[in-house]
């Protein structure tokens, strides 16, 4: 599944009886069913639209349009998005399930002394690297799938 990301300038009505304006998924459902609105750049709302899915855009929102993600738009809204960081803070939660901090610095000091011939892997230690290696990739590649749901 593909999901597109759009964005769109609010218009909010201030008062007591308010509006702010926000698109929602199609027949009118609320958008946390459908749509993910990701974050606030620049005075640009950023949304998540799934494949397949047609929101209903509120005449108000002039200024609704599809995005062209650039690397560095992608990377500032995975920076202010609290859905990005979370899915980030996930991936660490995962790792650190397996490996405190401690250990994960352990391996990163025998890996590189090891890449630079200044360390002798001790038995059992290369086996463990690769473990770890997994371990780190598998949650890293749950977290690549979670934020390409989210467009990112």
């Amino acid at each position: 599944m593909t999901t597109s990301i759009y964005r769109y300038q609010p218009v909010i009505t201030t008062g007591p009886h308010g509006t702010d304006q926000r698109p929602t998924g199609p027949d009118g459902l609320d958008a946390g069913e459908t749509l993910t609105e990701l974050c606030e750049l620049d005075g640009w709302r950023y949304v998540a639209v799934p494949e397949g899915v047609t929101p209903t855009v509120p005449a108000e929102l002039a200024t609704w349009e599809a995005v062209n993600l650039t690397s560095e738009l992608r990377e500032a809204i995975k920076a202010a998005s609290p859905h990005a960081q979370l899915i980030a803070q996930r991936v660490v939660e995962l790792i650190r399930a397996k490996y405190p901090l401690d250990e994960e610095l352990y391996f990163a000091r025998i890996a590189v002394g090891a890449l630079q011939a200044s360390y002798t892997l001790l038995p059992g230690e290369a086996e463990a690297l690769a473990q770890y290696q997994t371990d780190v990739e598998t949650a890293r590649e749950w977290g690549r799938t979670e934020r390409a749901k989210i467009g990112l």
